[in-house]
């Protein structure tokens, strides 16, 4: 069912957001590089100074917990930057009061519960934005307009590599951080945005074969895994994701090797060109040294490009670039690692449901 909510005209987009914590600075900041057109009118989080603070960074009015920021709010779409684990009943919940709903990634931590989320805000006739901000990386831009135009001819092989340093001291920051219920693994949350890339870029998956395992980290999920892939369109692969590199955030890559074409995007948030070739020259070319940009956020600059999307799409200007559907293919994607991983066989996508 299609949103039904009159395009917004005439005033400012706004925006309530739930959980104050490591990410919401990044949307603090993007809604204020875009003031012109947006607004953070609401804010809630339960830990009393992480609201204080961001009551005080903002201007924003504050709320001890999502019922009566809801109740109380007139804000246009609720942002939910909590832990991944109240994703779905927060999303639900604001779905049925009548908002739109934009949540972080994952948008969930089970794989049914991504599917009601889609539900309720399909039958509320509200819209569901996931964020996806690497998808607006200059590097990342490039690769997938290469990806698109044929410039690889026939893909190969496709290798994803995330080696990040997550200490204990990381998951102990948080009684939330490091469990399933609530959180997810390497591959859920860390290495979330990089396992998009593999269906964004690279086309539908065929199966995954996986292995995960905690390592060295006290946590109830795992700090390593690998698996190996293979696309429908014949290409195979591998995606690589550890917590524990010494002693920093080292890599976030992905490699593409086709008939015609050899790309590697790396850096430590896929934020580097290191390397491009292909058989035929193309005017894009002359970009690579300006789509590479230094960054010691693995986050990147996104964020403020993703909220652009949603309120040119709630100004009816645009279309989605992410919106509820597109979130729940990294999701099945990483449910299927995880299946793969539990049962010790080959999951093949999609999923049955």
């Amino acid at each position: 069912m299609k949103p039904t909510h009159p395009p917004i005209q005439g005033r400012k987009v706004r925006f309530a957001l739930a959980g104050c914590g490591r990410i919401a600075k990044n949307h603090f900041e993007s809604i204020k590089k875009l003031a012109d057109d947006a607004e953070l009118v609401d804010v809630c989080d339960t830990d009393p100074a992480a609201l204080q603070a961001a009551v005080a960074q903002t201007g924003a009015r504050g709320h001890a917990d999502f019922a009566s920021m809801l109740a109380a709010t007139e804000a246009d779409c609720v942002v939910l930057t909590t832990p991944s684990g109240l994703h779905p009943r927060q999303c639900i919940e604001a779905a049925k009061a009548g908002f739109h709903v934009m949540t972080e990634k994952p948008m969930a931590t089970r794989w049914q519960e991504g599917l009601d989320m889609v539900r309720a805000c399909d039958e509320a006739s509200v819209r569901l934005f996931v964020v996806k901000q690497n998808r607006r990386n200059p590097t990342l831009q490039m690769l997938k307009n290469a990806v698109s135009q044929g410039r690889f001819g026939r893909i190969y092989m496709v290798t994803v590599n995330v080696f990040w340093s997550r200490p204990q001291a990381y998951y102990d920051s948080a009684k939330w951080r490091g469990t399933w219920e609530f959180d997810g693994g390497a591959f859920m949350n860390q290495a979330s945005h990089y396992v998009d890339l593999l269906d964004w870029i690279v086309g539908p998956v065929e199966s995954i074969m996986a292995y995960t395992g905690t390592l060295a980290r006290n946590i109830e999920v795992e700090d390593t895994g690998v698996a190996a892939i293979k696309w429908r369109n014949g290409a195979m692969g591998s995606i690589n994701v550890t917590m524990l590199t010494y002693p920093k955030n080292l890599e976030g890559s992905i490699t593409i090797l086709g008939e015609k074409g050899s790309v590697v995007v790396g850096g430590m948030a896929v934020n580097e060109i290191k390397h491009w070739e292909f058989a035929e020259p193309h005017a894009m070319d002359a970009q690579i040294q300006d789509a590479s940009y230094q960054t010691t956020s693995v986050y990147g600059f996104g964020h403020p490009l993703y909220y652009r999307n949603v309120i040119d799409v709630l100004q009816g200007k645009a279309n989605a670039e992410t919106d509820g559907r597109e979130g729940l293919k990294s999701l099945e994607l990483l449910i299927g690692l995880y299946q793969s991983a539990r049962d010790g066989k080959r999951v093949n996508l999609p999923l049955h449901y």
